[in-house]
C-alpha cells in the first residue's frame, strides 16, 4: 500500500479532538481572567467584572486574604467579615470569645443572638440568668424563650402574674381566642353588658348583626331614617342613601341643572 493511501485510510477525528483537548486549558484559563482584576480574583459566573476568591474577600479593589481567628470558621459570603465564629464562641472584634453559658441554659446554633446562648424549657431570661418559670392557677406552659413562658387556658385573661376567669355576660359569647367575649347577632355592647339594638323604621339588621342599615330610598340619621329627597331630573344612587343627576345633568348644591 502507498504511504499516499495509508495517510488517507486513518480517521481525522481523532487528530481534531487532540488538538481541541490541547486548546482548551488555556481557554478555560482565559475565561477566568479579566482585565485589570487584581490577584486571589476570577471572573464572575454572571455578568462581568470579577469576584475574589474563596477565602478573600474585596478590599480597596484588591482581594486579601481573610484572616480567620482562632475558633472561627470560613464561610462562602460576599460581604461581611468572611468568617464565622464556631458554635460555643461569639464574636468579640477580631476574635472569637467563648460563650458563658448560665446555669439552666444552652448554647444557640448560631453565634448570634442575645448571649449566644438560650433558656432551657421552663426556664426565662431575666438579667442575664435563667429563672424558673411559675405556672399559675388556670395556664399552661408555652414553649418560647421570650414572654412569660405560659399562656391563660380558654376562657381566662392574663393580668400581671395570675389568670382571671373571663365573664360573660347574658347575650353574649367567647371569642376565638378565649381571653375576651363579644355580643350576639342583635345585640350592643355597652359597658360590660349586651343591651338589644334598637332598629328604627323603615331599617333592618345588617349583616354583620352589630348595627343597623336604612333600606333603599332613605338616609341614616344618628336614631332614624329619614326618606331621601330626590330632585328632579335624578335617581337614587347605588348606595340607596344617595342620589345622582341623570346625565348628562349635573350637580349644583341640592337640584340638577343642565349641563
Amino acid at each position: 500500500m502507498r504511504r499516499s493511501q495509508l495517510c488517507s485510510s486513518i480517521p481525522v477525528w481523532p487528530l481534531a479532538l487532540l488538538a481541541l483537548l490541547t486548546i482548551l486549558p488555556e481557554t478555560a484559563r482565559s475565561q477566568n481572567l479579566v482585565a485589570g482584576a487584581p490577584p486571589n480574583s476570577h471572573a464572575k459566573a454572571y455578568g462581568s467584572g470579577w469576584e475574589c476568591d474563596y477565602g478573600y474577600r474585596e478590599a480597596a479593589g484588591a482581594c486579601a486574604l481573610v484572616k480567620v481567628p482562632a475558633n472561627g470558621h470560613s464561610v462562602d459570603y460576599s460581604s461581611g467579615r468572611g468568617w464565622e465564629c464556631d458554635r460555643g464562641y461569639r464574636e468579640t472584634g477580631e476574635a472569637c470569645a467563648p460563650v458563658k453559658v448560665p446555669e439552666n441554659a444552652h448554647s444557640a446554633d448560631s453565634s448570634y443572638g442575645r448571649s449566644g446562648w438560650e433558656c432551657d424549657r421552663s426556664y426565662r431570661e431575666v438579667h442575664g440568668t435563667c429563672m424558673a418559670v411559675t405556672i399559675p392557677d388556670n395556664s399552661y406552659r408555652v414553649d418560647s424563650s421570650f414572654g412569660r413562658g405560659w399562656e391563660c387556658d380558654r376562657g381566662f385573661r392574663a393580668t400581671s402574674d395570675a389568670c382571671v376567669a373571663v365573664s360573660v355576660p347574658e347575650n353574649a359569647y367567647l371569642q376565638r381566642d378565649g381571653s375576651n367575649w363579644a355580643c350576639e347577632r342583635g345585640f350592643q355592647r355597652t359597658g360590660q353588658s349586651c343591651l338589644p339594638i334598637t332598629i328604627p323604621e323603615h331599617a333592618y339588621l345588617d349583616s354583620a348583626g352589630g348595627s343597623w342599615r336604612c333600606d333603599r330610598g332613605y338616609k341614616k340619621t344618628v336614631s332614624s331614617c329619614a326618606v331621601l329627597g330626590v330632585p328632579p331630573n335624578a335617581h337614587i344612587g347605588n348606595s340607596g342613601e344617595e342620589w345622582e343627576c341623570n346625565r348628562p345633568y349635573r350637580r349644583q348644591e341640592d337640584k340638577c341643572i343642565s349641563s
